[in-house]
Protein backbone atom coordinates (compact mmCIF):
# COMPACT_ATOMS: atom_id res chain seq x y z
CA UNK A 1 0.00 0.00 0.00
CA UNK A 2 2.75 2.55 0.88
CA UNK A 3 3.97 2.32 -2.96
CA UNK A 4 0.73 3.16 -4.11
CA UNK A 5 0.06 5.90 -2.24
CA UNK A 6 3.89 7.09 -3.14
CA UNK A 7 3.10 7.11 -6.78
CA UNK A 8 -0.60 8.63 -5.86
CA UNK A 9 1.80 11.28 -4.34
CA UNK A 10 3.91 11.28 -7.02
CA UNK A 11 1.50 11.71 -9.61
CA UNK A 12 -0.75 14.62 -7.59
CA UNK A 13 2.74 16.46 -7.01
CA UNK A 14 3.78 16.14 -10.17
CA UNK A 15 0.58 17.47 -12.21
CA UNK A 16 0.20 20.32 -9.63
CA UNK A 17 3.60 21.26 -9.94
CA UNK A 18 3.61 21.44 -13.76
CA UNK A 19 0.06 23.40 -13.51
CA UNK A 20 2.26 26.14 -11.31
CA UNK A 21 4.53 26.17 -13.17
CA UNK A 22 4.34 25.49 -16.92
CA UNK A 23 0.87 25.26 -17.41
CA UNK A 24 0.25 21.54 -18.58
CA UNK A 25 0.91 18.22 -17.16
CA UNK A 26 3.74 16.21 -18.95
CA UNK A 27 1.93 13.08 -18.87
CA UNK A 28 0.99 9.97 -16.35
CA UNK A 29 4.47 9.10 -15.92
CA UNK A 30 6.34 11.94 -16.77
CA UNK A 31 4.09 13.80 -13.46
CA UNK A 32 4.90 10.62 -11.19
CA UNK A 33 8.17 11.30 -12.40
CA UNK A 34 8.55 15.21 -11.60
CA UNK A 35 6.75 14.25 -8.47
CA UNK A 36 9.04 11.31 -6.97
CA UNK A 37 11.89 13.50 -7.71
CA UNK A 38 10.35 16.65 -6.17
CA UNK A 39 9.31 14.66 -2.98
CA UNK A 40 13.19 13.96 -2.35
CA UNK A 41 14.22 17.38 -3.53
CA UNK A 42 11.47 18.94 -1.16
CA UNK A 43 12.38 16.33 2.04
CA UNK A 44 15.61 17.52 1.76
CA UNK A 45 15.14 21.18 1.71
CA UNK A 46 12.08 20.62 4.64
CA UNK A 47 14.86 18.64 6.28
CA UNK A 48 18.10 21.43 5.88
CA UNK A 49 15.00 24.02 7.28
CA UNK A 50 14.30 21.33 10.29
CA UNK A 51 10.35 21.37 9.03
CA UNK A 52 8.88 18.17 9.46
CA UNK A 53 5.70 17.42 7.80
CA UNK A 54 3.37 14.21 8.99
CA UNK A 55 0.91 12.15 6.80
CA UNK A 56 -0.68 12.09 3.47
CA UNK A 57 -0.87 15.76 2.95
CA UNK A 58 2.55 16.70 4.47
CA UNK A 59 4.00 14.18 2.18
CA UNK A 60 1.78 16.33 -0.92
CA UNK A 61 2.89 19.79 0.40
CA UNK A 62 6.32 18.69 0.96
CA UNK A 63 6.89 16.86 -2.90
CA UNK A 64 4.70 20.13 -4.43
CA UNK A 65 7.02 22.47 -3.42
CA UNK A 66 10.04 20.09 -4.37
CA UNK A 67 8.15 19.73 -7.44
CA UNK A 68 7.91 23.37 -8.38
CA UNK A 69 11.50 24.47 -7.93
CA UNK A 70 12.35 21.40 -9.88
CA UNK A 71 10.29 22.27 -12.64
CA UNK A 72 11.23 26.27 -12.18
CA UNK A 73 15.52 24.94 -12.12
CA UNK A 74 14.80 22.95 -15.45
CA UNK A 75 12.80 25.90 -16.56
CA UNK A 76 16.05 28.67 -16.16
CA UNK A 77 18.12 26.14 -17.90
CA UNK A 78 15.86 25.20 -20.98
CA UNK A 79 14.65 28.84 -22.08
CA UNK A 80 17.29 29.94 -24.21
CA UNK A 81 17.72 33.77 -24.75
Amino acid sequence: MDLIAFILVGLIAGWIAAQVVKGHGFGLVGDIVVGIIGAIIGGYIFDLLGVTTYGFVGSLITSIIGAVLLLAIIKMFRTAP
